[in-house]
């Protein structure tokens, strides 16, 4: 089972992801609210995955995805956002992110993806 860095202004949302992913075996090695915990903390974290809200305050989802691939070229980083615009989703896929799934996140379109990301398999590209 993976250890997810995950990524999200919403508290709500942290909590929802957590669960979804501890019911199915894996760790949430630590949770950040903006791009600059999600880069402080993945070093510590050593994340198999990170999960990446794209709409944060202050360092903003692709950029930080920017980063994160540059100090980890090998970064599974996957989208998980409530914009459907196809150029934030190409923008986020450009800067490195494995793949997009676009809110609401349930167990059906989460562990899929996640399965497919940790085999470095590529996922279908999300339905707009």
């Amino acid at each position: 089972m993976a250890q997810v860095l995950v990524v999200d202004d919403s508290m709500m949302m942290r909590n929802t992801l957590r669960k979804i992913l501890e019911k199915a075996g894996h760790t949430v090695a630590g949770e950040a609210v903006n791009g600059e915990q999600a880069i402080a903390r993945y070093p510590s974290c050593q994340p198999d995955v990170v999960t990446m809200d794209i709409t944060m305050p202050g360092l903003g989802g692709v950029e930080t995805i920017k980063r994160l691939i540059e100090a980890d070229p090998a970064a599974k980083i996957i989208v998980v956002s409530s914009s459907g615009q196809k150029h934030v989703i190409f923008d986020a896929l450009q800067a490195g992110a494995r793949n997009y799934i676009i809110k609401p996140v349930s167990e059906d379109n989460l562990l899929p993806v996640i399965d497919l990301v940790l085999q470095n398999k590529q996922a279908p590209a999300p339905q707009l």
